[in-house]
């Protein structure tokens, strides 16, 4: 994948802003994202999340993943250590190129969701006849 600052730049704030807003009321699933010649993909580890409770928008070659997980147990429940975050999360991943979002597909299977996102084909050359 090419070098874009921007992009990179950004990465990094988002890291920056998940560790200093890191609480019980926040978490953020681990996610992959990888290239192919044709298509990008997506893999975010989303454990104890049904279908219905993850939210995926496309703009453009932007795709944005949200969801939220609710904790466990009730008033009653003391719990002695937490690690298994919930709360809402939100993450946006911007591709360089643009994206066929007919044919985007997403699939949620063991806890992990995998997005698909075929890239555009480029467009032919078109020889102009001079007359």
């Amino acid at each position: 994948m090419p070098v874009n600052p921007w992009r990179d730049l950004r990465a990094w704030q988002e890291r920056l802003e998940r560790l200093s807003s890191h609480h019980a009321e926040s978490w953020t699933p681990p996610i992959d994202v990888y290239e192919t010649p044709d298509r990008y993909v997506v893999a975010a580890e989303l454990p104890g999340l049904a279908r219905e409770e993850i939210e995926l928008a496309m703009a453009d070659s932007r795709l944005t993943i949200r969801g939220q997980r609710t904790a466990q147990g009730t008033d009653d429940t003391h719990y002695h250590q937490v690690e298994r975050g919930h709360g809402a999360f939100s993450r946006t991943f911007e591709f360089n190129d643009k994206i066929d979002l007919d044919a985007v597909t997403a699939d949620l299977a063991s806890g992990v969701l995998t997005v698909t996102l075929p890239k555009m084909p480029p467009t032919p050359r078109r020889k102009i006849d001079v007359r």
